[in-house]
């Protein structure tokens, strides 16, 4: 198969899949193989930071010519990983190319563009899967928090119910949920909604526990506020997750940032868990609520950050994956927003 063949055969989506030098010193690694193989190539592609990947057509006899741009001193390693797997199908080819030209040429500036945002993404990543593990000190800080928003609430004090919004640890898995549905990532959305369940049944259950054994009057204005929600709480849910995600992805102080996420969630989970042990379950179905908007709008605005930021995967397939994820969670979160809006009216209404 002449290579001016090969050509034609190729699509034209490529995977970008490192932040390396444009094509200098590279060689083009053309690969025959079963259509099966295209998952096996193409993690190989990945692992071994390959600078371009592309698929071509499938030949009747079901097989598929893929191509890889590595750099001269990953060459020897990509053939060796593409033999190991390849190896058992004798009508697998591996041809490799020199590369004398490429056009047009990537700037110094389009290149040091393209290994920051690798950089970013990688470093975004790392630190919000470490932020959002369920283990033994997310579940304290929980527990801390909501003893000492419980007390702040229950005496009327704003500056307590501050304090405990300052331990509060739930910005991490709210990020990680948001950043995960962006990236396509199901693991991490999975282990972020594992944690953020944890906490707030945590919280939950012991502000409960301090309602039935904690016989409070229910005089508190800072308690009462969180038992009635309105279209002000969505507002400030908004601002609370768009703050977050803007944390992540520029910078800004995520302890203030987590603050503010802590101020939509953790009070009325523990006002929701007080009025159920002071067994006040119409109370309770008012702080349910707000807590059920927050979030909802939480995770919504992290989500509309992220898309309007470019925060993607890095390589096609995932972007295809990822942007499917992100348009079906944003209908599910948009929709599940309307509904609770409507039973915020008809409670208004009543009222």
């Amino acid at each position: 198969m002449s290579r001016a063949i090969c050509e034609q055969l190729f699509n034209c989506r490529a995977i970008q899949l490192s932040g390396q030098k444009a094509f200098k010193i590279m060689k083009l690694i053309e690969v025959i193989a079963a259509a099966s193989s295209v998952k096996t190539v193409t993690a190989i592609a990945e692992k071994l930071k390959a600078r371009d990947f592309r698929l071509g057509l499938k030949d009747a006899d079901d097989t598929q010519l893929m191509r890889l741009v590595v750099p001269n001193d990953k060459v020897q390693e990509t053939l060796d990983a593409l033999q190991s797997v390849l190896g058992a199908q004798s009508y697998s080819k591996l041809l490799v190319y020199p590369i004398d030209i490429s056009l047009p040429k990537m700037t110094d500036a389009q290149e040091d563009k393209e290994a920051k945002a690798l950089q970013a993404r990688e470093s975004l990543y790392k630190e919000v899967q470490k932020n959002a593990r369920l283990d033994v000190n997310y579940l304290v800080l929980v527990m801390l928090s909501t003893i000492v928003a419980a007390i702040g609430l229950i005496e009327d004090n704003v500056a307590v119910v501050i304090g405990a919004m300052v331990i509060a640890p739930l910005l991490g898995p709210n990020l990680a949920f948001g950043l995960g549905t962006a990236l396509g990532d199901l693991s991490m959305m999975k282990n972020a909604l594992k944690t953020l369940a944890a906490g707030v049944a945590l919280a939950l259950m012991l502000s409960v526990v301090i309602g039935v054994v904690w016989p409070f009057p229910l005089t508190s204005p800072e308690l009462l506020t969180r038992t009635d929600a309105g279209l002000d709480s969505i507002a400030l849910a908004f601002a609370s997750g768009a703050a977050a995600a803007l944390s992540l992805s520029t910078g800004l102080p995520a302890v203030l940032v987590g603050v503010m996420v802590a101020v939509a969630l953790l009070p009325p989970a523990a006002t929701c868990g007080l009025m159920v042990g002071h067994a006040r379950f119409d109370l309770a179905a008012g702080a349910a609520l707000l807590l059920a908007v927050n979030v909802v709008c939480v995770n919504l605005s992290c989500k509309l950050v992220f898309l309007i930021k470019g925060i993607q995967p890095r390589t096609w397939w995932e972007k295809e994956t990822a942007k499917k994820a992100m348009r079906s969670y944003i209908i599910i979160w948009v929709v599940t927003l309307l509904l609770l809006a409507l039973v915020i009216s008809a409670r208004t209404i009543s009222i």
